[in-house]
């Protein structure tokens, strides 16, 4: 599984289909389409071209919340939000070979997703983060650090966690060290699109 994610940003369907495109153009491998304020109709039309693009470019095309949109484009997988529809339902509806995963927050979120076979997770806010309208408490690194060390204490194996809200390219050595496996970037990727090379090498 790749270890960097970017979560597609824009305001319109132009937008986002442009910040998509160049951060395809600039190597990524993994896309996720998150557009909140798109209606129905305008997600999929977005999801489709994203599928089609990522097609075009090898890379993995996940679909944020909107299960049936997911199912409708073949995408890769889904991403689900504490509040969204549960893995189980999901999974039923996409079936066993499509990659799911959840959102958490807290140690208790964490294991809830573990329990649920998230194919990753989605661990944050790191910090602050404008790009998320209902942020959850911010961890920051000592938050990844100590439910990191819980699992450990009670003896649960490490999922497949990408640590997300505010990500910037200095703290991947440091997420990595705390046992945290990828990151998923929106702001840093659709500002300066050449950050994604970078991202890839700083990570081991």
């Amino acid at each position: 599984m790749e270890k960097l994610q970017y979560i597609s940003q824009g305001q319109t369907m132009q937008e986002q289909e442009i910040n998509i495109r160049t951060a395809l153009d600039n190597g990524i491998q993994w896309v996720q389409v998150r557009w909140k304020n798109a209606s129905d109709k305008e997600l999929t039309e977005l999801c489709m071209v994203s599928k089609k693009l990522c097609s075009e470019y090898q890379a993995v095309c996940i679909v944020n919340d909107h299960v049936q949109i997911a199912k409708e484009i073949d995408a890769n997988g889904i991403h689900l939000g504490l509040n969204d529809l549960s893995i189980e339902t999901a999974r039923g509806i996409l079936g066993n070979n499509k990659i799911i995963g959840g959102t958490s927050n807290t140690l208790s979120d964490l294991i809830q997703r573990i329990e649920e076979e998230c194919d990753y997770i989605g661990l944050g806010p790191l910090r602050f983060t404008a790009t998320k309208e209902k942020l959850s408490p911010v961890l920051g690194f000592k938050g990844y650090e100590n439910m990191i060390n819980s699992l450990k204490e009670k003896s649960i194996a490490i999922p497949k966690i990408f640590a997300i809200g505010g990500v910037l390219l200095q703290d991947v050595g440091q997420l990595q060290q705390i046992g945290i496996y990828g990151v998923a970037v929106s702001g840093e990727i659709t500002n300066r699109p050449a950050a994604i090379s970078e991202f890839k090498k700083a990570m081991i």
